[in-house]
């Protein structure tokens, strides 16, 4: 069983022209140089961390390696800013990132280089609605994906990424139960059909990944004879059916370096090419299709929200303390429930897997 719920389309309309007109700041100029030194010396003097996602630019990325942050998928920053002695995490990515910092992290300082960097998925999943949604289905197990705001965290019994949505479900409906799946249409049902359970499925969409074409696609690949398809599941699901792997950005990455292919078409967000390239050195790397041919495609295969962080709001925040992360506390309390949840049941699967046991129930 897989229902699903549509996003009005005025909603989808006003979140697709939001994404058109982000403004994005110049690339880093002549005195990049002396910027990233400012960078560094204030990291060290107000004992901060860069957590940066795989979608931001590879400067960033490449800064946040050489300052002993981190650089990953939204489970491990989650993870890493958990453990992390710094007192301040400095998360390089979107608004749910930083809130998800928080939440783990109320002791902690959280900035972030611009506030309005957003997410079309948390957009596409408003509080009310939703909660009012969940309202109408008690006997379902919420479940929604980590972008989302933290009032719809707040809401969920568990909380899941790209990278752990499939074996969460599947534990879920071993378990009996039936499930609100929100907001990622394309994800969602790829876990229904991963798992087979039963789903009611929000129909928010990612603006990147929803752009990518399955014809273009193969045209591509007849360009390219041997070339592996890597495609993230938040992609259309006839993309889904061209690829030779499909998982998370960490999964996507593993994947690029292990195949025996030289030439690897990737449908995600083209920021992960830095870390595909350091993984696969020497192997040619493709952008899938996207909706349209430059300059007229919609989003061109990277975030432009993703795209707002820059080296010059990293040091301003830093000199200033602005974008301060804040996450009210009722909400925070209920919010960090189905967060720890996941990340203890992600450690407890990864141990059993390596010990080849049953995942304790």
């Amino acid at each position: 069983m897989n229902k699903a719920v549509d996003v009005p389309l005025k909603l989808r309309e006003s979140i697709i022209d939001l994404a058109e007109h982000v403004e994005r700041p110049a690339p880093p100029g002549a005195d990049t140089e002396k910027l990233v030194s400012r960078i560094k010396a204030l990291l060290k003097q107000q004992n901060a961390v860069i957590i940066a996602h795989y979608y931001t630019e590879e400067h960033l990325q490449v800064l946040a390696d050489e300052t002993g942050g981190h650089v990953a998928d939204s489970l491990s920053m989650a993870d890493f800013g958990n453990r992390h002695p710094a007192t301040t995490l400095v998360i390089v990515g979107v608004k749910f990132m930083g809130e998800t910092a928080k939440i783990l992290n109320p002791e902690k300082r959280v900035l972030m280089p611009d506030l309005d960097a957003t997410c079309s998925l948390d957009l596409a999943c408003p509080v009310e609605e939703f909660s009012a949604f969940c309202d109408e289905h008690p006997d379902r197990k919420v479940v929604v994906y980590a972008n989302t705001s933290a009032a719809v965290k707040a809401r969920a019994d568990w909380v899941v990424t790209s990278s752990n949505a499939v074996d969460i479900v599947n534990h879920l409906k071993e378990k009996g139960e039936k499930i609100i799946f929100a907001p990622d249409k394309h994800l969602g049902h790829y876990v229904q059909q991963q798992t087979g359970a039963d789903m009611i499925n929000w129909q928010g969409f990612c603006v990147v990944h929803d752009e990518f074409r399955a014809q273009e696609l193969k045209e591509l690949k007849e360009k390219n004879p041997g070339a592996a398809v890597l495609v993230h599941p938040e992609s259309p699901e006839d993309v889904i059916e061209l690829a030779d792997v499909v998982g998370s950005t960490t999964k996507l990455i593993n994947a690029a370096r292990d195949s025996k292919a030289d030439t690897l078409i990737v449908a995600t967000d083209y920021g992960i090419f830095h870390k595909m390239k350091e993984a696969a050195p020497g192997k040619k790397l493709l952008v899938a299709p996207t909706g349209g041919i430059s300059p007229t495609c919609t989003m061109c295969a990277h975030c432009p929200w993703m795209a707002m962080n820059s080296l010059e709001k990293l040091a301003h925040v830093l000199e200033t303390g602005a974008n301060e992360i804040h996450v009210d506390e009722d909400i925070r309390k209920k919010a960090v429930v189905p967060i720890q949840r996941m990340l203890e049941f992600s450690n407890q699967f990864k141990q059993a897997k390596n010990k080849q046991q049953p995942v304790p129930a």
